[in-house]
């Protein structure tokens, strides 16, 4: 038997289940060779079946089709994500098939491997400044030195810019102070932005930059502060103005699900006074939960310098109120929300709108590590895109799947993950997707690429461990091949910074190492400035809302988008054989020259074919 399963409404392009409420959805099945007797169409969510029905069949020869409309008069059609299938009788045996599947099963196995539908109720659309641009994280201690700050008295300093090692505890996993510095600062962020504008970058996402105790500023010890190390109020307000000039976008990390035990709110070492450890009576102690008064409490992940706050009245009001609106009125442009996943749907939802609320276009960027449409998290079924909530999120499925391919020539689990993504993601989101190879919770793309995988060997040895000249040289390579792999996908490049260089570095705190002073301009990153600027160039295909992605031989890759009658081919082949394909007539963007007919691609290397 040959099944096509479909889901449709003028709504949405082809392929994507995800439809604004309200809209009339067709869910369609057509098999060729089956003599079918009857049909069932079955519709669910999480608690309940909705739809039940048998439906008419269309039976001629050897198929049939049969449709089911999803309109106001049998779909209760409210936001939510939603299941379903279909089940048909033919020759007396009785099968189960949803999007993707042809399966065998018995009546009593309703529900297995269905076909998901996402209706969304949009509130807030993303802003459009960001479809077709290019982002760069930037961990403010390493990137660059620059103005006259003040080195904190708690913290300790290596002045070995150039070849610190970070500083790392004996065994992965310990604890470890983790307050060197190596005395980056947002002035020396805004030194930079000559640089950055030159690579294409059109925002800068900050890692946390409020007052903290560590080099990384998880930690918060007073939201309301920008860290004195890094220049302090002064420096944020001086880098938004001159980011702004050059037409780049500023956003925050906001870490909200956990403070630092050595902050105003909780002061384990009653340093400020009137924390939560300091007196039962102090209005942050509702903020925190605690075991046993005031050494026990429950904390991120069971480290206790990271105390896991309450979502009570006074501190979502903090947060929403206070913190939220002052950088907002700074100029920020949107934040990127530090372990969304454990941030209550209620707190979100004020969250959101307290960005909204200051700045329209702002955008909130959820850190979700798995497919965010359906993401159950803390006995939660999160409800990120159906409206109200985020704009989007970080893409580790994507990453994870374009490691795979470039390294390993898994075109099949790319595939599925891009065309799962493109199905299950609002089109609005997909735009505004956190496209990334690294960042400072990940190894360097390039060590993973290229270098030896880590064994477990101890921290002293992965901290001075190097790939060899043949290493890396392969690496940089796949490293510019993956690049442009990853900014052809629905979604916008984040570049954590140093990869446009080849930075190399295993786990944290080795993928956090200074940025190199005098080094950068090696011309490594002009793989990275080419392709940024194709997509500047050609941002109307890059923003289309239609995307398919299909495996064409082994460890080749195939992935079309299309829009106004222009299409975009990117051919990514990942074997070790040429591959050729056809195209009928076309521009190599990469290449920079017409094609006609047959084309080679050229083992580990992606092409991209504008055609008309």
């Amino acid at each position: 038997m040959i099944l096509h399963f479909s889901i449709t409404s003028k709504d949405s392009p082809s392929g994507n289940h995800t439809f604004p409420k309200g809209s009339n959805i067709t869910v369609s099945l057509d098999v060729l060779g089956a003599n079918c007797s009857k049909a069932y169409f079955y519709l669910g969510n999480d608690e309940r079946v909705l739809i039940e029905r048998e439906v008419e069949v269309n039976n001629q020869a050897s198929s049939f089709r049969c449709a089911v409309n999803l309109g106001e008069n049998d779909f209760p059609n409210e936001d939510g994500l939603y299941y379903c299938h279909f089940e048909f009788i033919s020759n007396g045996t009785r099968y189960y098939t949803a999007f993707g599947y042809n399966n065998f099963c018995y009546p009593e196995t309703h529900f297995v491997n269905e076909t998901q539908i996402l209706i969304y109720n949009e509130e807030y659309l993303p802003p459009e400044w960001l479809y077709g641009g290019v982002m760069y994280q930037i961990f403010p201690d390493r990137f660059a030195v620059g103005g006259n700050t003040k080195r904190r008295e708690d913290a300790v300093y290596n002045d070995d810019w150039e070849n610190g090692i970070p500083e790392y505890p004996s065994v992965r996993g310990e604890s470890f102070p983790n307050n060197t510095h190596f005395g980056g600062s947002l002035y020396g962020v805004a030194e930079k932005l000559p640089y950055l504008e030159s690579l294409g970058i059109t925002c800068i996402y900050l890692n946390p930059i409020f007052e903290a105790f560590s080099n990384h500023k998880y930690d918060t010890a007073d939201f309301l502060s920008v860290d004195k190390s890094f220049g302090g109020d002064e420096a944020l307000a001086n880098l938004i103005k001159m980011a702004h000039e050059r037409g780049i976008r500023i956003i925050l990390d906001g870490v909200f699900n956990h403070v630092g035990n050595d902050s105003v709110y909780f002061d384990a070492y009653h340093k400020f006074g009137n924390g939560a450890c300091v007196s039962k009576n102090s209005p942050y102690y509702e903020w925190f939960t605690f075991n046993e008064y005031p050494h026990s409490y429950e904390s991120w992940w069971g480290i206790t310098n990271l105390p896991r706050t309450v979502r009570c009245e006074s501190y979502i009001r903090f947060i929403t109120e206070k913190v939220i609106p002052k950088y907002m009125n700074m100029g920020i442009d949107g934040f990127r929300l530090d372990v969304a996943d454990e941030l209550e749907s209620e707190f979100l939802d004020r969250v959101v709108k307290a960005v909204k609320t200051c700045k329209k276009d702002a955008i909130v960027i959820g850190e979700v590590w798995e497919d965010a449409s359906n993401k159950i998290a803390y006995n939660e079924r999160k409800r990120y895109f159906r409206g109200r909530q985020l704009d989007s999120v970080t893409n580790y499925p994507l990453r994870n799947a374009i490691i795979s391919f470039v390294k390993d020539g898994d075109a099949d689990f790319f595939v599925e993950t891009a065309n799962t993504l493109y199905r299950n993601y609002p089109k609005h989101k997909l735009k505004c997707l956190m496209n990334f190879l690294g960042s400072h919770d990940t190894e360097r793309i390039i060590t993973l690429l290229g270098g030896d995988r880590d064994n477990g060997e101890p921290n002293s040895v992965l901290a001075v461990k190097r790939m060899s000249v043949e290493q890396r040289a392969n690496a940089c390579a796949l490293l510019g091949q993956a690049y442009n792999l990853l900014a052809c996908m629905p979604g916008v490049p984040c570049i954590y910074y140093g990869d446009e260089i080849g930075m190399e570095g295993y786990h944290d705190p080795f993928n956090r190492a200074p940025f190199p002073q005098k080094s950068f301009e090696s011309g490594e990153n002009a793989s990275f400035k080419r392709m940024n600027e194709i997509r500047k160039r050609e941002q109307e295909l890059f923003t289309a809302e239609y995307m398919k992605a299909e495996a064409v031989s082994a460890g080749v890759a195939r992935i079309i988008r299309e829009k106004d009658g222009k299409r975009l081919t990117v051919v990514a082949n990942m074997s070790q054989n040429a591959y050729h394909t056809n195209i009928k007539r076309g521009y190599d963007l990469l290449e920079d020259k017409e094609v006609c007919g047959s084309v080679t691609v050229e083992p580990k290397t992606v092409r991209i074919f504008k055609e008309d």
